[in-house]
């Protein structure tokens, strides 16, 4: 609650000072104030309409894709609070007269809808931003009715304090309220960076850094002031994991900084180039740092030949493109069984896409015997076979044999994991007593890799391929945020310093840092955001 209660309040006054400031203008200049109403009212109209589309549309997905639209409004609700924080830090000296200047030029248009257009945008702007914001918050809260709740009061004590200022009856320092919010709602951003990040991963679209760091249990125990405001308000999870702690750390730091940073120890508009080419260049030798200091941990590596157990020795696997050829020595002799491309197919085993052949084929009979008597299939079967009665069905039998052999092979980057040769077979008896003809089928693995060593090999490959994609959040996906940052910082350079080479033309006798004199409510208003 008290998360959504500070962003309807801030998002809410945002909202109420511009309204203020242009119905204050309008007043001074005599023009009417019901095309900027009505451009207000559709504006919150649409705002709220978003909210709910948004919330229908989640939940009309199933339940993965819950999760990534989930993910998605909380990365653009972090991006939105970044950019108004920003925005405000930069831009609350002169709100005021920005919004004056621009009054004047729609005003010198001929129309009052003009200004109603400019309301329309601004509150529109304010309020998709606060709709996509507690969309977000209430997706991480554990109480929505809670979270509306303080939304709503928000922004009603938003409103007051907006007329009340307007009107001069309160005054209030917004240079310190928004910078006080600001930083509040930096923390809750970086809960929702938290939250978006586990929903990518439940949503299946983040497998990296999901190792498990500390646990904030005694921090944050259920049912507790202190869980409430860790987790409920906070958004930080009893069991935050590594890539999660890493996102926050990059978020929460650099924003507060920017939130914070004292004026006086801004460098001047001439030395802002620098300052960033220094910080692109530092964020780019971090990134070369990591990428070479950080192995690669490429994963483990499978034998081509294997021990089996049954009528060979081993096997050994040559895999060219989509076809194989599998070796077998056993028994003073080595036999070849071609594994064509037409009978391969990727299949996934210990977490990583393996290459699977399967050949099956019915081959002769010829080394069976074609009489069996009883106790050569008690032998056989291990018992008597379903249907045939020792007492009734004495033998001996003629024996119809068919049967089929299949050979399977599944490697890991050209090396085994698995392999196994079967037979499946089918037998027919006739005779011995028996009154009609009896099928009965046997199975037996003619060689295979041992069960425990496939396990064991699949699961040192599944802890391998869990350590390389680790190491690739701090050898690949970090280096590569880091130089997003660092090629934004360079461009930021390039335009400041253009900036700085233009110069600034102004008018005779005017001070280029002073806007123009306004009327007491805007100039109230200007006052308190300074």
């Amino acid at each position: 609650m008290i998360a959504t209660l500070v962003i309807g309040l801030r998002e809410g006054l945002e909202a109420t000072l511009i309204v203020g400031i242009i119905a204050a203008f309008l007043r001074r200049n005599r023009a009417p104030l019901t095309p900027m109403w009505t451009g207000v009212g559709v504006a919150v109209a649409l705002s709220i309409a978003v909210g709910f589309g948004l919330q229908l549309v989640e939940q009309a997905l199933p339940q993965a894709e819950q999760e990534g639209m989930e993910t998605v409004i909380g990365a653009v609700a972090v991006a939105f609070v970044t950019g108004m924080v920003v925005w405000m830090r930069t831009h609350a000296r002169t709100l005021s007269r920005d919004l004056q200047a621009s009054a004047s030029a729609a005003l010198g248009r001929g129309t009052a809808w003009a200004l109603a257009g400019m309301a329309f945008l601004a509150v529109l702007k304010e309020g998709f931003e606060t709709a996509v914001f507690l969309l977000a918050t209430f997706q991480a809260s554990t109480d929505t009715g809670t979270a509306a709740l303080g939304a709503v009061i928000g922004i009603a004590v938003a409103v007051l304090i907006g007329y009340g200022i307007y009107t001069g009856g309160v005054r209030l320092d917004l240079g310190r309220f928004f910078t006080v919010t600001g930083v509040f709602l930096v923390f809750v951003a970086g809960g929702l960076v938290l939250t978006a990040l586990r929903h990518a991963h439940e949503a299946g679209w983040l497998v990296i850094g999901q190792q498990r760091t500390v646990d904030l249990g005694w921090l944050a125990p259920n049912g507790s002031v202190r869980g409430a405001l860790v987790t409920g308000v906070l958004g930080i999870p009893a069991d935050p994991r590594v890539v999660e702690v890493l996102g926050w750390v990059l978020y929460v730091v650099p924003v507060l900084a920017v939130a914070l940073w004292p004026r006086a120890w801004r460098p001047s508009p001439e030395r802002v180039p620098r300052v960033r080419a220094v910080l692109a260049a530092a964020l780019a030798a971090t990134a070369v740092v990591l990428a070479v200091a950080v192995p690669s941990g490429g994963g483990a590596d499978l034998p081509r030949t294997v021990a089996v157990t049954g009528d060979a020795r081993s096997v050994t696997a040559s895999v060219d493109g989509d076809a194989a050829v599998l070796r077998v020595s056993g028994r003073g002799r080595e036999d070849q069984i071609t594994l064509p491309a037409s009978v391969h197919r990727r299949v996934a085993r210990a977490g990583t896409g393996a290459d699977q052949w399967q050949v099956t084929e019915d081959v002769p009979a010829t080394d069976r015997p074609t009489s069996l008597t009883l106790d050569q299939l008690v032998g056989l079967f291990g018992r008597v076979p379903v249907g045939v009665s020792p007492s009734t069905n004495p033998g001996p039998f003629a024996a119809d044999w068919t049967v089929r052999d299949t050979v399977t092979l599944t490697t890991v980057r050209s090396g085994v994991l698995e392999a196994t040769r079967s037979e499946r077979n089918v037998l027919t008896l006739r005779g011995g007593g028996l009154p009609a003809a009896r099928t009965t089928t046997l199975d037996r693995d003619v060689w295979t890799v041992p069960p425990a060593d496939a396990d064991r090999a699949a699961t040192d490959l599944a802890a391998a391929q869990t350590r390389a994609a680790e190491l690739r959040l701090w050898n690949a996906w970090l280096p590569l945020a880091l130089l997003v940052a660092a090629a934004a910082q360079a461009a930021l350079a390039a335009r400041d310093r253009r900036r700085v080479r233009t110069p600034t033309t102004t008018t005779p006798g005017t001070d280029p840092s002073r806007g123009p004199p306004a009327d007491v409510p805007a100039r109230s208003l200007d006052h308190a955001v300074r």
